[in-house]
């Protein structure tokens, strides 16, 4: 017997809409962005390994993913490094589909938007697309400290372990048996701080995005993704995030980086940098 066919956000209830501040058309299609010659890029700054600024240079793994989308169009590639706003809602508000209240614009293409399918579904303003690779939390520890054993969740009840303030290593940790690990658990600004750490023996581990972990991880820190009981949000798929006016320029978008997977591009980026490529869970 045939069943029907449900469309992704099928059962999804949909709540009330926020609406563009004016009828001003934001952004710019695929033809005006070949016409112009450029494709604006809206990044966040600050986030090694994925985009920062170094020596003056913009520089990232998200960066160079960028170039690849540009040089598949044939235009000029440009890069604006933006704050991150109080949630992704935010951040797509902002530099997608409607623009900041002050000091700038909607870009042409957001990087590194992490793909869900409840949050895309919710978010109708703009097309996630470009699955490009995928993140998941793991464990950075010194090898020093755990010369014949990797550590897993269990050990930061007694040793110190480090993480980003406010993070979702940060919560999963701190909800841990019933916040047995809270005297253990030592918040930094940044996983990178938290990664520095292990290196000055202020912690023995840290927790965080793998690829963070990996860039930033000092001689004799091994990187390894044990089992974390009971963590159902430590694994997520990132692409890139387009006006929901724009299809034809997320279609280009997206077929950019399909090519780019294919040929190995992207997977040579995230070796140039160290780090482990994932495959996105499309």
């Amino acid at each position: 017997m045939a069943t029907a066919a449900w469309s992704r956000c099928e059962d999804y209830v949909p709540l009330p809409k926020p609406q563009n501040a004016s009828r001003d058309i934001v952004g710019k299609d695929l033809d005006a962005i070949l016409d112009q010659g450029f494709i604006e890029f809206a990044a966040f700054e600050e986030f090694a390994p994925w985009s920062f600024e170094e020596k003056g240079e913009i520089r990232g793994v998200d960066i160079e993913i960028g170039k690849l989308i540009a040089a598949e169009l044939g235009v000029e590639p440009r890069f604006r490094l933006v704050e991150a706003g109080e949630n992704l809602e935010a951040d797509l508000r902002n530099w997608l589909w409607k623009g900041p209240v002050t000091g700038g614009k909607v870009a042409n293409v957001m990087l590194h938007v992490p793909v869900n399918r409840d949050f895309t579904c919710r978010v109708e303003q703009v097309v996630f697309t470009g699955q490009a690779y995928r993140q998941q939390i793991a464990i950075a520890y010194s090898e020093a400290a755990y010369p014949d054993e990797v550590p897993g969740t269990a050990y930061f009840r007694y040793d110190p372990v480090g993480v980003e303030n406010d993070t979702i290593a940060d919560f999963y940790l701190s909800s841990l048996a019933g916040g047995q690990l809270l005297n253990q658990i030592h918040r930094y600004p940044s996983t990178l701080d938290a990664v520095a750490a292990i290196g000055s023996g202020e912690v023995k581990a840290a927790m965080g995005p793998m690829a963070e972990l990996e860039y930033a991880r000092p001689e004799a820190v091994k990187v390894v993704s044990p089992p974390l009981p009971g963590f159902g949000a430590g694994r997520w798929t990132v692409g890139v995030g387009v006006h929901f006016a724009y299809r034809p320029l997320a279609y280009a978008v997206d077929d950019a980086i399909s090519a780019a997977l294919e040929d190995g591009r992207i997977q040579a980026i995230f070796a140039e940098y160290g780090l482990t490529w994932l495959e996105p869970e499309r």
